[in-house]
């Protein structure tokens, strides 16, 4: 039986644990739902990466001395690798903390490509680390006392300890994420508008989650072959990146980044390069829902910012925005054909088809396909 994520946090405050950070993680997302009831906004922060949520609980345990929880999705393991080891660990300024992981791609469990080395070397890679954990999983009878024994170590040894999270260990919370409608716009709306706009020589790199998928899908719909489209199942944050070094290799192709908010917070740091070598052939877009949908639906800080306004900051950029199919249509042609690099925000609401499917075709046969493509 899976445990509820009320017995869980409940046990957590028992031993005094009473901040959280973290990047959200579909395996986790009912316990987060039952954080975000119980912990005040100041004590419960979703942080850009993981890397980031490592360092505000040391913050936090440095002043408070108090155990910290930090939760993620495995996947997101090594953004958080540098703060665990040259951070937190006892051969560098001993700070307990509490790691909350969900085992993506555990070996013998059905998951995506992406998630599969990972999940192959989760406990490899957490011994490589010295980092002890327990594993829990939805029929463990012991799970207080495999967080006791993880906290006790934390707080003992000072150093992090990880709570290892199998997939299907949390039933569901009684309460769900609250959708706002008032945006007209759904996510696939407005990629079937931009790919309209986006002539055959054109590159496309979308990121990880259902923007990828849809994209897919609009491709299969239209009987169109992927062969323009790298869609970066991984590595969340970094599909601008991938498309920076496109550009900078192929100046006189035009391309276009797909980013999603919660991807494009997750390496702001990532606009800097682009502003410093202004690409002319690059094109930037963002679907902002405001909102980590692939994993839970969980605010962003996109909620509280305004992200065109942080990109033109960083200069360079020329900068478009839309919220309506109208908007879009009439921005988009002036958008791709302007001397770049230009960004265009399309605000978007949450939400995607229930019966929205997955790229059939492997990451490695996507590459070799779109390597061709980038000959011509």
């Amino acid at each position: 039986m899976a445990i509820k994520p009320t017995d869980f946090y409940d046990q957590l405050a028992s031993h005094g644990v009473d901040f959280f950070a973290g990047v959200p993680d579909s395996l986790l997302k009912e316990f987060c739902l039952c954080i975000d009831d119980r912990i005040p906004r100041d004590k419960h922060i979703i942080a850009a990466n993981e890397g980031n949520a490592v360092a505000l609980a040391a913050g936090y345990y440095l002043a408070q001395k108090s155990l910290p929880l930090v939760y993620m999705q495995n996947s997101g393991l090594g953004n958080a690798v540098n703060p665990l080891l040259s951070l937190c660990d006892p051969d560098v300024y001993s700070i307990p903390v509490l790691v909350m992981i969900g085992w993506r791609g555990e070996p013998g469990v059905k998951d995506e490509p992406q998630h599969v080395k990972q999940g192959k070397v989760q406990l490899t890679l957490l011994d490589s680390m010295d980092i002890p954990y327990e594993v829990i999983s939805k029929d463990d009878e012991q799970f207080e006392m495999k967080i006791s024994n993880a906290v006790e170590t934390a707080k003992n040894e000072n150093k992090p300890a990880v709570l290892l999270i199998k997939k299907g260990t949390f039933e569901k919370y009684s309460k769900g994420i609250p959708i706002s409608g008032d945006k007209q716009m759904k996510r696939e709306e407005a990629l079937e508008i931009v790919l309209e706009n986006l002539d055959d020589n054109t590159i496309v790199v979308s990121t990880t989650g259902k923007t990828s998928r849809e994209i897919f899908e609009i491709r299969e719909k239209r009987g169109q072959t992927h062969k323009q489209d790298f869609l970066t199942v991984g590595s969340m944050g970094h599909c601008s990146s991938i498309a920076l070094g496109i550009a900078l290799a192929k100046p006189h192709r035009q391309v276009v980044c797909i980013d999603g908010d919660g991807a494009m917070l997750m390496h702001l740091g990532s606009l800097t390069s682009i502003a410093s070598l202004k690409p002319k052939n690059f094109r930037h877009i963002l679907m902002n829902n405001e909102v980590h949908e692939s994993v839970g639906g969980q605010e962003t800080a996109a909620k509280d910012l305004d992200l065109s306004a942080i990109v033109e900051a960083v200069g360079a950029s020329k900068i478009f925005k839309a919220e309506t199919p109208t908007e879009l249509k009439e921005n988009i042609p002036r958008f791709i054909s302007c001397v770049g690099p230009s960004f265009l925000e399309i605000k978007i609401c949450p939400g995607s088809r229930e019966d929205l499917g997955r790229p059939t075709i492997k990451p490695i046969d996507n590459k070799e396909t779109f390597m061709k493509f980038l000959k011509k």
